[in-house]
């Protein structure tokens, strides 16, 4: 059982966002109506995450995200945007918020969104202690378009980010989130060449237990069945950087959303894009626009690297 913390100063819309939420029988939903109680509920433990509105008295989600990744690291938080908050939203998701949902999008996107963090945050940490002792890390993967390993691959990388202390827990799940939407895209967008649209109902339908049978029809047909995503990753102790191309025709990169344009959030087309930008710190599309170059710099403290860098000197 997982358990959410459902933060809005409207009791109208703590009950849209928490009845959305407890649709998922694993959710065990609570309810604070300001920043502030939400601090006081979380002082009990056991969140497993967070999801706040922006705007609202006392203390707002900015100053929450600030809180939240400061004294419990390891809960991640989803914003729920407003029209009028983008800016705020755009700050929050630099200050440690992992994902957003805008208002206008609840009904069939906040509840997938859930759970890709929840199980992204859940990444296994068996191999920590040996990767912390590893210098250069590299990969190469030939991908099928199936999400099952998308996933897969995503929370591979999860477990060697840790292990190699580059981030947090929230660093990481961003990570986390920015390369899932990468690969996905790569897959609906690029190979299969599904629209936005029908992209969403393939997320409602993997809430629901369904898959549609036409995307797994769809992959095994021509030109899609031949067509693979091409994944690189070279992982030191200062960065992540991560190649990823598709087998796709490509799409007009001038149209790429602007990242600081704070009414990016709230449009349904290029969310995943926005998600990226937001939470990489290098995001770098090839002129086709089949391929594209991440980055995610360290985030543990500079001691932390400097006594890296004097192992390496004394080795």
């Amino acid at each position: 059982m997982s358990k959410l913390l459902v933060v809005d100063d409207s009791m109208v819309e703590r009950g849209l966002v928490g009845g959305l939420l407890e649709k998922e029988s694993g959710f065990a939903v609570e309810y604070a109506d300001n920043g502030r109680s939400a601090l006081q509920k979380l002082e009990s433990g056991g969140f497993d995450l967070v999801v706040t509105d922006l705007r609202m008295p006392e203390m707002n989600g900015l100053e929450l995200v600030d809180e939240v990744r400061r004294r419990w690291p390891h809960v991640p938080v989803i914003l729920v945007t407003a029209f009028g908050s983008e800016r705020l939203a755009a700050e929050a998701l630099l200050h440690g918020a992992v994902t957003y949902v805008p208002k206008s999008q609840l009904n069939h996107q906040l509840l997938p969104t859930a759970l890709d963090v929840l199980e992204l945050s859940k990444a296994e940490r068996t191999f920590a202690p040996l990767l912390d002792c590893m210098t250069l890390n590299e990969y190469r993967f030939t991908l099928p378009n199936q999400v099952a390993v998308i996933e897969g691959l995503v929370d591979l990388m999860q477990q060697v980010a840790f292990g190699m202390q580059l981030f947090d827990k929230t660093a990481r799940v961003q990570m986390g989130v920015a390369l899932e939407q990468a690969l996905l895209n790569a897959m609906y967008h690029g190979n299969l060449e599904i629209d936005t649209e029908q992209t969403n109902l393939i997320r409602s339908s993997k809430v629901k237990g369904r898959e549609f049978d036409w995307v797994r029809s769809l992959a095994e047909k021509e030109p899609y069945a031949l067509r693979r995503i091409e994944f690189q990753a070279t992982i030191t102790p200062e960065e992540a950087r991560f190649v990823i191309r598709d087998d796709g025709p490509g799409f007009d990169i001038s149209k790429l959303p602007d990242p600081q344009d704070p009414a990016s959030l709230n449009r349904e087309r290029g969310r995943g894009l926005v998600l990226m930008q937001a939470l990489m710190d290098e995001v770098v599309y090839s002129e086709q626009g089949n391929e594209v170059r991440l980055v995610k710099r360290a985030t543990r403290p500079a001691h932390s690297l400097a006594g890296t860098a004097a192992a390496k000197a004394e080795g």
